[in-house]
């Protein structure tokens, strides 16, 4: 056995035991943290696989945004997990209905590919010293250039428009007013009273 079979099959056994923990724990926290392995171990064996830009985009895009993101809004959310619970048990049945579907639609995948003619030929294969990550590179940034900035574009109005929908003016909370505040001159700010002695404010 060579160290990359002892590091997939090291790699793999810590995957799925992660994922089990996050779809069988009871703490919501807890199922965010054990995904987060999940997706580390996955990256790993993107890697032994080579494929460089997949682990990249587990660790920088999921790891370091989605879950993150996902961990703050579960622990600000005090989620009840015997309520989450008594949820889960009674959406089992259409769950298990859709993860069959998603199984026959990834299995119909995989053999129509493999029954594709040259599927398996070298023409997939990148050239000699070209990693994955410098290829895709090199396409994403020279042939579609332009439309890789509309979409970062139109991903920033969607960002910018989901702040302003969510914003909601509460009257509880004090804003700051940066107008006002230069504005302001010493008369409004203080009033002087004056005090006859020995009878008190």
């Amino acid at each position: 056995m060579t160290p990359a079979d002892l590091a997939f099959f090291v790699l793999a056994a810590v995957l799925l035991a992660s994922a089990l923990g996050v779809v069988f724990t009871r703490n919501p926290v807890h199922a965010v943290l054990l995904l987060v392995l999940t997706f580390f171990n996955a990256a790993g064996v993107f890697i032994l696989l080579g494929a460089e830009f997949l682990a990249m985009l587990l660790i920088i895009v999921y790891v370091g945004a989605v879950m993150v993101l996902f961990l703050f809004v579960v622990m600000m959310l005090r989620v009840d997990p015997a309520k989450m619970r008594a949820q889960g048990r009674a959406a089992l049945p259409l769950g298990l209905l859709v993860a069959g579907v998603l199984m026959a639609e990834m299995a119909a995948v995989a053999l129509s590919f493999a029954a594709l003619p040259g599927a398996a030929s070298p023409a997939f294969a990148l050239p000699e010293g070209v990693t994955d990550a410098r290829a895709l590179g090199r396409v994403l940034y020279t042939d579609f250039v332009y439309p890789f900035q509309v979409a970062g574009l139109i991903l920033l109005i969607a960002m910018v428009g989901a702040i302003a929908l969510t914003q909601r003016a509460r009257p509880d909370i004090k804003r700051q007013s940066v107008a006002d505040q230069t504005a302001r001159r010493p008369g409004d700010a203080m009033e002087i009273v004056k005090v006859t002695p020995r009878t008190g404010a």
